[in-house]
């Protein structure tokens, strides 16, 4: 059962690990009512939830098959009622990398699971969100967690690219969308930068003749421009919660 002392309403994908977990974990505070959606429950996450007094909900859900995922989602916040809410906010922090290499010697399913994973779950889960969410007094914010690749083309990632770049530019026209409503909903997609992680570590372990630019990734890791999970983690709870988020749908933590 929700009470009135947990008025801040988020949802999460990816929260399973890297940066996802983190963010989880610093979003567990008292005042929080946290969904997380992940491939599996974190005993850690429910732990930590139960220390700081916060509301935890674990769906365990591969986002590749997230048709079903969108209604739910919807449903569930319907349940939740719009009153008492001070903000409901969406984080579609999930994504994966697809096989690394050449799109010509792509596998097909192994190239269909980065795109649902990486642009058809946030599409959805956005348009449930804010479908269900339509109305609500709270402030209401989509965060979409982006990448540079999605501005800047990289040989053997087109998969990736795409779909960070499909997120830019749905965060775009869904921003156009809002603004012509009355207490419409903000949206940004942001790059949190680069951080250390099982994805910095496929890349840096890749096949260099199939990766041309797997050097220049094991050179972050060498030189320490990796930043850490926790504090990507902290760099992009604090652009969320920015007085002017919203203000440009497509964004850099390093701006």
């Amino acid at each position: 059962m929700r009470c009135m002392t947990t008025p801040h309403l988020l949802i999460l994908t990816g929260a399973s690990r890297g940066m996802g977990l983190s963010m989880a974990r610093q979003l567990l505070v008292p005042g929080h009512t946290l969904l997380c959606i992940s491939r599996s429950e974190s005993r850690l996450l429910a732990q930590h939830a139960q220390q700081a007094g916060a509301a935890l909900v674990q769906w365990c859900h591969d986002l590749a098959e997230s048709s079903a995922l969108g209604p739910r989602l919807e449903a569930w916040l319907r349940e939740q009622g719009s009153t008492s809410w001070r903000s409901a906010t969406l984080i579609n922090n999930a994504g994966v990398i697809a096989r690394v290499g050449p799109l010509s010697q792509a596998d097909p399913d192994d190239l269909a699971h980065a795109l649902r994973v990486g642009l058809e779950a946030p599409m959805l889960l956005s348009s449930a969100f804010l479908r269900a969410t339509d109305g609500w007094t709270a402030e209401r914010r989509v965060l979409n967690v982006s990448s540079g690749l999605g501005r800047r083309p990289m040989a053997s990632q087109a998969a990736y690219c795409a779909a960070k770049a499909g997120m830019d530019h749905f965060s775009r026209c869904v921003a156009l969308e809002e603004a012509l409503k009355t207490g419409g909903a903000k949206i940004c997609s942001l790059a949190p930068g680069v951080i250390d992680t099982e994805m910095q570590l496929h890349l840096r372990s890749a096949d260099p003749e199939a990766f041309p630019d797997r050097d220049s990734f094991a050179r972050l890791k060498t030189s320490g421009q990796l930043t850490l999970p926790d504090e990507a983690a902290r760099r992009v709870l604090a652009w969320l919660a920015r007085a002017d988020f919203g203000a440009k749908p497509v964004a850099d933590v390093r701006d």
